[in-house]
């Protein structure tokens, strides 16, 4: 007689995951998700509003913090990432806020990679500082560094794999024993690959971060952020998210459970376009390098093709020429959107120099290698061939 488990997702896959993990159905019988678009919740009695006010009730209080829309994007997003829990935030960058507000003090060290979003360093650098929380920024792929730069405060080990915009791959196993050996805690941004292609706390990561906004939505509609990891770390930043309040929408939080569906199958999707266009970027003259991790002459393309389930769909290159180059090359496609948001069933192209990076110094961007001539396409689900032919349109503008 076959013995089945209680818990029909217990070894479920991803994919199961995606579309039926963390709903739970009111007494109407809805079978798609329901939006719970209300501010605050009604209790049956003066005791019952008290026990939901100290947790002895683990229901509904406030919409800032407890909302059942939110719950389920919460308990999904978790479950694909093979975490304990998740926090859902108003933002990518108000999920990266949030760990740092939680989990450092005055006099407290970072490690951080170079190789990180603009304004993740912008947040390091300028406002975590000015807390009295120092930054050391490191190769994102030298492990000798990363190490020589922890001290005895050092708190948190931040890096995004692959990185914006110019693909690093960071090996995570081994990043994660220095952590671990040092006991700092280490904090990797999924964004570029969600948990269809990689899953960093099996690869010995602490807490996961993401920007919602881009592949876990899909297409460009909303703005969030989730926070992922064990029940310890993450119901601290409830905490922090309770009484500072940068929390997601019900909304929001519905068009990302319906963004989750399909996930799996825009990323594997998402990865084919790149790589085709990065492997017929690299054959054209008039481009000088192309950075994308499926090429394999890219330095992490071993590496990628262990810990990833697929290379993502963020590609950067940089033209022969200068400024006024990009600029040129960029202004003559037709198809792809000028925007610098990524992760979209669009394809967006975008000049980091004087976007994305555009906040941090000439010498930090020369330290991330953000040089004037570099573009950033994020391959969107177009026909390639006509992806083909917008990048012919920016070719002959050089």
């Amino acid at each position: 007689m076959t013995h089945f488990d209680d818990d029909p997702y217990l070894n479920a896959g991803i994919d199961t995951l995606a579309v039926r993990s963390g709903q739970t159905r009111s007494a109407e019988g809805e079978h798609s998700e329901p939006i719970y678009t209300t501010s605050s919740y009604v209790f049956d009695s003066a005791e019952a509003a008290a026990a939901r006010f100290t947790g002895e009730d683990p229901g509904n209080v406030y919409s800032r913090y407890t909302n059942p829309t939110v719950r389920m994007f919460q308990q999904r997003i978790a479950a694909m990432e093979g975490a304990e829990a998740a926090v859902a935030t108003s933002s990518g960058m108000a999920a990266i806020l949030s760990v740092c507000m939680t989990l450092l003090s005055t006099g407290d060290h970072v490690v951080c990679s170079r190789s990180v979003f603009g304004t993740t360093t912008a947040l390091f650098n300028r406002y975590m500082k000015k807390f009295g929380v120092e930054t050391t920024f490191v190769s994102a792929t030298d492990m000798a560094e990363w190490k020589a730069a922890i001290t005895d405060n050092t708190k948190l080990l931040f890096v995004e794999t692959p990185s914006n915009p110019l693909c690093d791959v960071v090996d995570l196993q081994a990043l994660s024993t220095i952590a671990k050996s040092q006991e700092c805690l280490l904090v990797v941004d999924n964004c570029f690959c969600t948990p269809a292609l990689q899953k960093p706390l099996e690869l010995g990561a602490d807490i996961v971060v993401h920007s919602a906004t881009k592949y876990l939505d899909g297409q460009g509609r909303c703005v969030g952020g989730v926070v992922v990891g064990p029940h310890a770390i993450v119901d601290e930043v409830v905490v922090f998210l309770r009484t500072a309040g940068p929390t997601m929408s019900p909304f929001n939080a519905w068009v990302f459970l319906k963004g989750l569906e399909t996930l799996r199958l825009r990323m594997d999707a998402h990865s084919a376009n790149a790589l085709e266009l990065a492997q017929w970027l690299d054959h054209q003259p008039q481009i000088e390098k192309v950075f994308y991790a499926g090429l394999k002459d890219h330095p992490g393309h071993d590496l990628a093709a262990r810990q990833q389930r697929g290379f993502g769909g963020v590609m950067s290159f940089r033209v022969k020429g200068d400024k006024a180059a990009a600029w040129r090359f960029i202004d003559a496609t037709k198809i792809m959107s000028l925007t610098a948001n990524l992760g979209d069933a669009k394809t967006t192209i975008v000049h980091p120099s004087t976007t994305t990076h555009g906040r941090l110094s000439d010498e930090d961007k020369v330290s991330a290698g953000i040089t004037d001539n570099l573009i950033r396409v994020a391959v969107g689900l177009e026909d390639v061939k006509d992806l083909k032919t917008d990048l012919l349109r920016g070719i002959s503008a050089l």
